[in-house]
């Protein structure tokens, strides 16, 4: 995709559901998601295919792990404010790589794809260095998901405010650090209840449900 971007092959006209993925973009050398937010922005196209994609109000957008840092690098959450008021992450508090199994609950919230799980708390896994939300400069957030614990190593990046996920005002762009698309699946959980032995699916899916019924929604 990104080189389609580049080229000006592709861009995301026909597209209503981006998703910025986790892993290790540029093997993180110049930082975690720097060299991939570099590639939006100093290439003239696929700067132009971003900002008229999230210009539109038929659009959704979710970045996970590296894909939460390059929306914070791009200034994704928080379009309306300057980028010097814009949350941005470091490294993790402990200073090393944190890998685990641990459960994030959910606040009112008006994200798309997270709103429907208000008041659980779940599951899920981490796997990052740099997933510390610095939101000191900027008042005007929304937090979707919070470690359960302020304190590391329930909060194992140490996120103000226990932050695990950041949404736009309007509820339809949303960054989060939790790998909740590696846990779809009952097997892929580090802990799943014996009394829903009968599920096919883990509580995680509905996000990407709503997401789709709301393109559904608006493109009819």
């Amino acid at each position: 995709l990104m080189s389609g971007l580049m080229t000006g092959r592709e861009d995301l006209s026909e597209v209503n559901l981006i998703v910025f993925v986790g892993g290790f973009s540029n093997s993180d050398v110049l930082g975690s998601a720097k060299g991939w937010a570099g590639a939006f922005l100093y290439n003239p196209k696929a700067k132009a295919a971003l900002d008229n994609f999230y210009n539109r109000k038929d659009t959704l957008s979710l970045g996970v792990c590296n894909g939460c840092q390059l929306m914070m690098e791009l200034g994704l959450i928080n379009r309306e404010v300057e980028m010097s008021a814009h949350p941005k992450m470091h490294h993790n508090g402990s200073g090393k790589f944190e890998s685990t199994f641990i459960n994030i609950s959910i606040p009112k919230n008006n994200s798309v794809m997270l709103s429907s799980y208000e008041g659980t708390t779940l599951g899920v896994w981490v796997a990052h260095g740099e997933g510390r939300f610095d939101l000191k400069n900027n008042p005007d957030y929304t937090i979707a998901a919070n470690y359960t614990y302020p304190n590391y190593p329930g909060n194992p990046n140490d996120s103000d405010f226990a932050a695990a996920a950041l949404c736009s005002k309007d509820g339809r762009h949303l960054a989060i650090m939790p790998h909740i698309e590696r846990t779809l699946f009952p097997w892929n959980w580090g802990y799943y209840p014996t009394n829903r032995k009968q599920d096919e699916v883990g509580p995680w899916i509905a996000a990407f449900v709503n997401a789709r019924e709301w393109v559904k929604g608006v493109t009819g």
